[in-house]
C-alpha cells in the first residue's frame, strides 16, 4: 500500500429512536367499562323473558359464554349446545333476531339510566389523548349503536366523533381473536401496525391484536382475570388505574421482535 494512503474505518452504529404513539385502539367491553355483567347479561336476560324463553344467564356462567365473541353468536352458541328443541324451531332465526333486537334496546335503556359507567379513568384517558393529538379509533365485537351508545351516555352527545375509526362486530365475518377488526382499523387509520397501541381486556382481544401487530396494553376486567396474557406491554388489574403518559412509555419502549407481558406492581 503506498505512503500517505489514509485508513477509513467504518463503525456501524445502532440507534434507538422511540417509536411514536399515533393512535390508541379501544376494545369496548370489559375495556370502557363492565358492559359484559352490567349491561349485555342483564339485556340478554329480560329479553328472553319477553319471548317466552326460559333461559337465564347468571353471573358466573355468563362468564362461560364470553369466548364466544358477539351477541348473535352467544345466543345462538347457548341454543346450540343448551336448548337444541328450541334451535330447531322452524322461526328460529327470526327468535334469534328478535331476543337480539330486544336485548340492544334493553342495553340503551341501561345506558340511558346510567347504569354502565366507564371504568376509572377512561374518560380521563380519552381526553388527555386528544389534548395530545393522538387519534382514537375503537375495535369492538359489540354492534355499533351499543357502541355508540355507551360513549355518548358517558362522555357526551357528540363523543363518537372523538373517535377517527369505529370498528364494531358488523363490518367483519371473523370476530376477535381473528385480527380482521384490528387489520381493517390500521387500513382505516392508514396507520402502520407500530405507531398504534391497542388496549384490551381480554385474551382473545389480545391475540386479536398482537396477530395484526400491534403492541397492547391490557386492563383485566371482572371476566378475564385468570387469562393468559403473554405478549402483552403490561397488564393491570382492575384496581389498577393508568394515565396517557404512562400508555406513551409503554408504547416507546415496545419492541416488536420480542414482545413480553408484565404485571404492573400493585
Amino acid at each position: 500500500m503506498k505512503a500517505g494512503r489514509l485508513f477509513e474505518t467504518h463503525f456501524k452504529f445502532t440507534v434507538f429512536t422511540p417509536m411514536t404513539l399515533r393512535a390508541l385502539i379501544f376494545d369496548v367491553d370489559g375495556t370502557l367499562a363492565n358492559t359484559e355483567r352490567d349491561g349485555h347479561r342483564p339485556a340478554f336476560n329480560a329479553a328472553f323473558a319477553e319471548v317466552g324463553l326460559s333461559w337465564h344467564w347468571d353471573e358466573s356462567f355468563y362468564g362461560s359464554l364470553l369466548d364466544v365473541a358477539g351477541g348473535r353468536e352467544r345466543i345462538r352458541h347457548y341454543a346450540e349446545r343448551f336448548d337444541p328443541a328450541t334451535c330447531e324451531r322452524e322461526d328460529f332465526e327470526q327468535l334469534l333476531s328478535r331476543v337480539h333486537e330486544i336485548s340492544t334496546r334493553n342495553y340503551q335503556r341501561l345506558l340511558s339510566a346510567g347504569a354502565i359507567p366507564l371504568r376509572g379513568d377512561i374518560g380521563r384517558l380519552v381526553c388527555d389523548a386528544r389534548t395530545e393529538g393522538v387519534r382514537l379509533a375503537i375495535a369492538s365485537s359489540s354492534g355499533r349503536q351499543n357502541v355508540v351508545g355507551l360513549l355518548r351516555a358517558n362522555l357526551g352527545p357528540e363523543a363518537d366523533s372523538w373517535f377517527d375509526v369505529i370498528a364494531t362486530g358488523e363490518i367483519v365475518a371473523a370476530k376477535k381473536p381473528a385480527p380482521d377488526l384490528y387489520l381493517w382499523v390500521l387500513k382505516a387509520l392508514d396507520l402502520p401496525a407500530h405507531d398504534c397501541l391497542a388496549v384490551e381486556d381480554s385474551a382473545h382481544g389480545l391475540a386479536a391484536s398482537l396477530a395484526a401487530g400491534i403492541p397492547t396494553v391490557v386492563t383485566v376486567s371482572d371476566y378475564t382475570s385468570e387469562e393468559d396474557f403473554d405478549g402483552a406491554r403490561m397488564v393491570l388489574t382492575q384496581a389498577q388505574r393508568f394515565t396517557f403518559d404512562q400508555l406513551q412509555l409503554w408504547h416507546a419502549s415496545a419492541d416488536l421482535s420480542n414482545p413480553v407481558s408484565k404485571r404492573a406492581a400493585s
